[in-house]
């Protein structure tokens, strides 16, 4: 039985991205409260990979989460949490995602008074 052309299919599974605040007006949603987008890969996705396939497919949301000045970077205006943990603890934008991993994109309130 030859074994050297054997192909291994890629797992595929899904990623739930919950988008919250005003934030989910650019996935759809009335930018107040919770909306969830669910987004299939491959196994192996990184964080930056499952958001980059988000925000193409939603090119609002991309301006305001990625940084225009170094487009391989999160912006000021959104945090980033994966497992309810903010980037950089548990997880960066390189990590791989696991089917049980949850992104969460929660909009940035800045403002008051000088």
């Amino acid at each position: 039985m030859a074994g050297g052309g054997a192909s291994r299919e890629m797992e595929a599974f899904k990623v739930h991205v919950d988008v919250l605040s005003w934030v989910n007006r650019f996935v759809g949603g009335p930018g107040t409260g919770e909306v969830t987008v669910t987004e299939e890969v491959e196994r192996g996705a990184t964080v930056r990979a499952v958001l980059r396939q988000l925000t193409d497919r939603h090119p609002e949301l991309g301006g305001a989460l990625w940084d225009e000045g170094r487009p391989r970077e999160i912006g000021d205006n959104v945090e980033v949490m994966v497992n309810n943990a903010v980037l950089g603890v548990t997880h960066d934008l390189d990590s791989e995602v696991l089917p049980e991993d949850r992104i969460m994109l929660l909009g940035q309130y800045m403002g008051g008074s000088a």
